[in-house]
């Protein structure tokens, strides 16, 4: 990405310099970043709207990438990998480094530490700031195994959106995008009154709009239209969503997930090839974790040689978010994911319940034909059925 700086910006927008400095302390430029003590625009930013406008009311109005806060400020800014801790250090003192540290925290799987710094923001008046706390304090607290505090999060967004009618557009669009993860990450029903994609899409800053895209590929494939949803992936990493890190390596994993489910192993071995080198040299981890299951055993086949020690944290982190999300998701759903099997069996599970045969499970995963059947022999005990067509009802789906 080329960048300009605060003073060819204020040239091209007509402003004064120190409006455009003001400006990018207040993070009202999407994707402006601090080197030391100077800021790098992109080049092709937009002048942000009705600068003059100070009253709440009139913020209210103004899109979301305007106002003195902006959602999740760390997904919504591009960094190069390796410089995702230096991009929020070089952020200005107040609520929205607060957040994008939450995110660092959730992202790199320090669960623990996001909860502690969103906590505060659950109530606050700014709709953007509470909004991302309750994103960031939701999900933390299903791998902290705080059920109730996840749900309150997830209520508060739904409460939200339930009362979307008198919000602007853009800050509307940014309820739905919350709501529709929540909902589309925990495999629930959408929730009622929830505007169509192409109704809040373009109304997102292009971060968030990327992620957005995650969650649509994710909904394609619960669906099951694995082809729509990796091109959507496909589409959106071409049309720039890989300058946000974070979003692209959600991006990735749901292109893994999909090209397993169509049976294209180099494709799915590539994505996550791909977003490991974006998520490494930052830790960021979470999202590995999270979609382990899903990848059909595509961790275990690429990780076990090469990085065997990240793969253990990584299913780590399976293990805690997966627990915690089998408790709001099975009995919302009355789908009772299986929760006793270990992330091996699980995949194993689930490659048979998708109609793999034991020798291409073996192939797979690098392990002999004999380990495949011994694992099968755990899976059916654990969950008391006696044949592999059972599989499916305990399977993610």
């Amino acid at each position: 990405m080329d960048y300009i700086t605060v003073r060819e910006a204020a040239e091209k927008w007509n402003i004064s310099p120190r409006l455009a400095q003001k400006l990018c302390t207040e993070g009202r430029i999407p994707g402006a970043r601090k080197f030391g003590g100077a800021w790098a625009i992109p080049a092709g930013a937009d002048k942000p709207e009705d600068l003059r406008r100070t009253n709440k009311d009139s913020a209210a109005s103004l899109p979301l990438h305007t106002q003195s806060f902006s959602m999740m400020p760390l997904l919504n800014t591009p960094f190069r990998p390796g410089q995702c801790r230096a991009t929020v250090e070089a952020m200005a003192d107040g609520p929205r480094k607060d957040i994008a540290w939450a995110e660092y925290y959730y992202f790199s799987a320090q669960a623990e530490q996001a909860v502690q710094v969103t906590e505060p923001y659950l109530s606050s008046t700014d709709l953007a700031l509470r909004l991302s706390a309750c994103w960031v304090y939701g999900y933390a607290n299903l791998t902290t195994g705080q059920i109730r505090n996840a749900r309150r999060a997830l209520e508060t967004v739904q409460r939200t959106l339930a009362e979307g009618a008198q919000l602007s557009a853009h800050l509307r669009a940014a309820v739905s995008f919350v709501a529709a993860g929540a909902a589309v990450l925990l495999h629930l029903p959408l929730p009622e009154g929830l505007p169509s994609t192409r109704e809040f899409l373009p109304l997102l800053p292009p971060g968030l709009r990327a992620f957005a895209l995650y969650v649509q590929a994710h909904a394609l494939y619960l669906r099951e239209d694995f082809a729509k949803s990796a091109g959507m992936v496909e589409a959106a990493l071409a049309m720039g969503a890989d300058a946000y890190p974070i979003s692209s390596i959600y991006l990735h994993l749901v292109a893994v997930m999909d090209y397993m489910r169509l049976r294209q192993l180099p494709q799915a071995q590539h994505h996550l090839l791909t977003a490991w080198a974006l998520a490494q040299p930052d830790d960021l981890i979470e999202g590995f974790g999270e979609h382990h299951g899903l990848m059909g055993g595509m961790l275990e086949s690429v990780f076990k040689e090469k990085w065997p020690e990240d793969l253990r944290r990584i299913l780590d982190v399976t293990y805690r978010f997966s627990w915690g999300w089998r408790r709001i998701h099975n009995p919302d759903t009355g789908h009772e994911v299986a929760d006793n099997l270990t992330t091996t069996e699980f995949s194993v599970a689930m490659l048979t319940a998708q109609g793999w045969t034991g020798r291409e499970i073996a192939a797979h995963m690098n392990i002999s034909p004999s380990t495949v059947k011994r694992h099968l022999s755990a899976i059916k005990e654990k969950l008391e059925i006696s044949n592999r067509s059972e599989l499916k009802q305990y399977m993610l789906r």
